[in-house]
């Protein structure tokens, strides 16, 4: 319901919080009548809004305290500095959340110059700079301009006119920048300094700390994360003592950390993660710190945790984070904390067993990341930690069974060496995953069936293990999954419908098993669905002309390496948002559709999209397959290579620009290359060979910058080749089969018999009598008849009809690809299995 309008008629009120009320609505005028109200909060009314303008507030004379935080003032914040400049007495103003979007940069005379506490965060103010008017109000004690849009560097400061300040927040900005040197000097010129709160994180401010910090002795929080600061922790650090909180992370600073930081007996968090420290930490560091309760370590230099075995700190921890810093045992005074919820211990060279009391720390832990280390032996089948949610053992030599932790929603142990099957009884033992992650495991046996009822999952990652069967054909109850990736198993079957028809499905990558059957149950697939990966199975038939309606969010889709057959469907046109189109080494046939040169994914940036998870998938780029993680969306690839294409190669994928990797080869193409090729400007690889291309090599060619890997080779190609100064990657045996190509000579190293070798082979050939010429004669007459019966038989029908002739050599050629590919494949899955059995 709307703000009453008899408030307004109260006009002895000098006191009206609404706050958190509800009400929706605009904001009466009539409450512009209350001239003895000192104190008017309507904050967190989000469905309220204002009139066109603020004027109603200048009956208010006699405000001290206004806050209307979260009411909508788009409509007037042209006008709103103006009208809050009509209110002398305010001590007191909270305008954050209020959608403003000016802030202006001059103002003539401020009259409200009492004002000690002014918060406008969280408004966007269109990268506008820091108004000088701001600093020259000399009673502000708080200052809150975070996540405001703001950018470029500090206003001159006058002498005396922030002596008053306790906070200043211009956190989440992003953009204000510059030395904040004079920021400190212009403090510096008070006789008593006041700051007790800076929150700058999120800036891009640079320089040293200056020395002077040590001046500000009633700080209690020093905010500083992710900026550009460098260099040392100044000396003067160790003259706050009444620090609480220090967050210099994610910056450039560098050296040691100094010891006297162990004498700041208040603090209660320190966070110098990300930065370049160097040198060893000892109990020096932390002697003193009896009220820490969290702190938070990592470098990408060399800095190392030296504590002695029997330890025990003077501080009781809730959260301990230490990463990419060497420990190398398992650190011993973790046994001390009883008070732990979270504890991170990433990539510090710890080659140890997890010691037994670990186990036995506070039940209160919710979180456990323990990934890239050298841990090693079994996990407990049951432990003592009833609240932990969050468990991440990646890359690591654990072995052993998998074990069922019942409270845990997070189970990631991606990396490892367990091995076994998956417990049937997860679903019932594990009722709450929203994540499991066991890739890169030795685990086997078959996907149970049961792992279906974990209806809360969202992220399923079983890759790289040895699991065989057929993938199980209930997923219906699974309506949260996002993401499915049996990829790099031996599974076998069909690809279950119910798999495709997940509503919310995102991600699902099955490749590398040995999977059949066709692609008919795509119909069934979520719309939501971004990312498909088939690719090297032995899935048959053709692609179905419906996906270009089913699936046409789909931004990479690989079929390569199948017994796919027919021709490229028109319909894939209608992917308009896919950046990665594999469907190399197949069957497929007829021409390339010329309307692919209408994908606006290879035209226009892809982004991330919103899931954030642990991406892999291969791809051909440069000539080689390489294992893409996260960089997955900057890849633009169109890959159809080893098929039975024909036809011209159409002009119209010159308006892919931002394709990287152009692969056609091993095709039957004919005509020229598009003379328009250089429009493809982002072109990196481009691979014509083995087709039966003809004209010249467009001049244009020279021009593409970034093209590194050129193989047109086997074609009828002629002119001049592109300098090959540019290239990376260069096939010399791009001469091979172009006659007519100019350019620098190939080195000879072929060999021809000798004449003594070919007199020798004449002489054996010569017979010694004539009954065994005679016999010569007979066996080279049945030969002959038997040639002859057998081409025309069997061959003979390919003479006469085209169609099969041409179906038939391709066959010929794919089978010997296939056969290939099935050696390679059969001889890796043995290497792995003979390491496994050795291990």
């Amino acid at each position: 319901m709307p703000i009453p309008n008899f408030i307004g008629s109260l006009n002895k009120l000098s006191y009206l919080n609404l706050s958190s009320a509800n009400f929706s609505g605009t904001i009466p005028p009539h409450l512009g009548n209350l001239s003895n109200l000192l104190y008017l909060d309507l904050s967190t009314s989000f469905f309220i809004s204002t009139p066109s303008s603020l004027n109603w507030l200048s009956g208010l004379s006699s405000l001290q305290y206004l806050s209307l935080t979260g009411v909508n003032l788009w409509e007037a914040t042209t006008y709103w500095l103006q009208t809050v400049n009509l209110l002398p007495s305010l001590l007191v103003l909270d305008l954050s959340y209020c959608h403003l979007h000016y802030l202006p940069q001059t103002f003539p005379s401020v009259n409200f110059t009492s004002l000690s506490v002014l918060d406008l965060s969280y408004n966007d103010f269109k990268s506008s700079s820091i108004p000088q008017w701001l600093f020259n109000i000399t009673a502000l004690t708080n200052l809150n301009l975070g996540n405001c849009n703001l950018k470029g560097s500090y206003p001159k400061i006058a002498k005396g006119n922030l002596c008053n300040l306790r906070t200043l927040d211009l956190s989440d900005n992003y953009n204000i920048s510059g030395d904040i040197t004079e920021f400190f000097q212009a403090l510096l010129q008070c006789s008593n300094s006041s700051l007790e709160e800076l929150d700058l994180v999120r800036n891009q401010h640079i320089g040293n700390l200056p020395q002077s910090l040590g001046y500000f002795k009633r700080l209690r929080k020093l905010q500083l994360t992710y900026n550009s600061f460098y260099g040392s922790i100044p000396s003067s650090i160790q003259n706050l003592s009444r620090l609480e909180i220090m967050n210099l992370g994610g910056n450039m600073m560098n050296g040691t950390i100094p010891e006297s930081i162990g004498q700041l007996s208040e603090l209660r968090e320190l966070h110098l993660f990300q930065n370049y420290w160097q040198g060893i930490m000892t109990e020096t560091h932390f002697i003193n710190l009896t009220k820490l309760s969290q702190f938070s370590f990592s470098s990408r230099n060399l800095l190392v945790f030296n504590m002695t075995p029997d330890w025990t700190p003077p501080f009781s921890l809730q959260y301990v984070e230490i990463s990419d810093c060497q420990l190398s045992t398992f650190p011993a005074w973790l046994g001390t904390q009883n008070e732990l919820r979270e504890i991170i211990l990433v990539n510090t060279s710890i080659s140890d067993t997890i010691p037994n009391w670990f186990w036995n720390l506070s039940s209160q832990l919710g979180l456990l990341y323990l990934s890239e280390n050298k841990l090693r032996g079994t996990l407990p089948k049951s432990m003592n930690f009833s609240s932990l949610e969050t468990v991440n053992l990646d890359f690591n030599n654990l072995e052993g069974p998998l074990p069922l932790w019942p409270s845990v929603t997070w189970f990631s142990l991606r990396n490892n060496s367990l091995s076994g099957p998956i417990p049937k009884g997860i679903s019932q033992e594990m009722s709450q995953l929203t994540n499991l992650d066991l890739s890169g495991n030795l685990l086997n046996g078959s996907i149970p069936s049961s792992i279906n009822r974990l209806i809360r999952l969202q992220f399923l990652f079983l890759s790289n293990n040895h699991f065989s069967g057929k993938i199980p054909n209930h997923w219906k109850a699974m309506e949260n999954l996002l993401v499915i990736d049996l990829s790099r198993n031996n599974l076998s079957g069909g690809i279950p419908s119910s798999m495709c028809s997940l509503p919310y499905l995102e991600w699902l990558q099955l490749s590398n098993n040995n999977l059949s059957g066709d692609l008919l149950s795509l119909k069934y697939c979520s719309s939501w669905l971004s990312t498909l990966d088939l690719g090297e199975n032995r899935l048959s038939g053709t692609i179905p002309k419906w996906i270009g309606e089913r699936l046409s969010t789909i931004e990479v889709l690989r079929l390569r390496s199948n017994m796919l057959f027919g021709k490229i469907p028109k319909q894939l046109c209608r992917l308009t948002q896919i950046h990665a189109l594999d469907l190399a080494n197949n069957n497929f046939s007829g021409s390339i559709p010329t309307c692919l040169g209408s994908l606006v994914g290879y035209i226009n940036v892809n982004d991330q999209g919103n899931l954030v998870f642990p991406r892999h998938m291969d791809l051909v780029v440069k000539g080689r397959q390489y294992e893409f993680y996260d960089q997955i969306f900057l890849v633009n690839t169109v890959d159809f290579s080893r098929n039975c294409l024909s036809g011209e190669i159409p002009t119209e994928l010159t308006n892919l620009t931002l394709l990287n990797t152009l692969n056609l080869s091993w095709n039957q193409l004919t005509g020229k290359i598009p003379e328009n090729i250089r429009a493809l400007r982002q072109l990196e690889t481009l691979d014509l060979s083995n087709n039966h291309l003809s004209g010249h090599i467009p001049p244009s060619m020279s021009s593409m910058t970034f093209l590194s890997h050129l193989n047109l080779s086997y074609n009828n190609l002629s002119g001049q080749i592109p300098s090959t100064n540019q290239f990376s990657t260069f096939d010399p045996s791009i001469y091979e089969g172009n006659p007519q190509l100019l350019g620098p000579p190939l080195p000879t190293n072929s060999s021809t018999p000798s004449d003594g070798d070919a007199e020798h082979k004449d002489h054996e050939d010569v017979p010694n009598d004539g009954e065994e010429q005679f016999e010569k004669v007979w066996l080279y007459l049945s030969i002959a008849l038997g040639f002859i019966v057998g081409f025309w038989a069997v061959c003979g029908s390919l003479v006469i009809k085209k169609s099969w002739r041409h179906a038939y050599f391709c066959f010929v050629n794919k089978m010997k690809d296939r056969l290939l590919v099935v050696i390679a494949v059969n001889m890796a899955r043995l290497q792995r299995k003979f390491e496994a059995e050795r291990q």
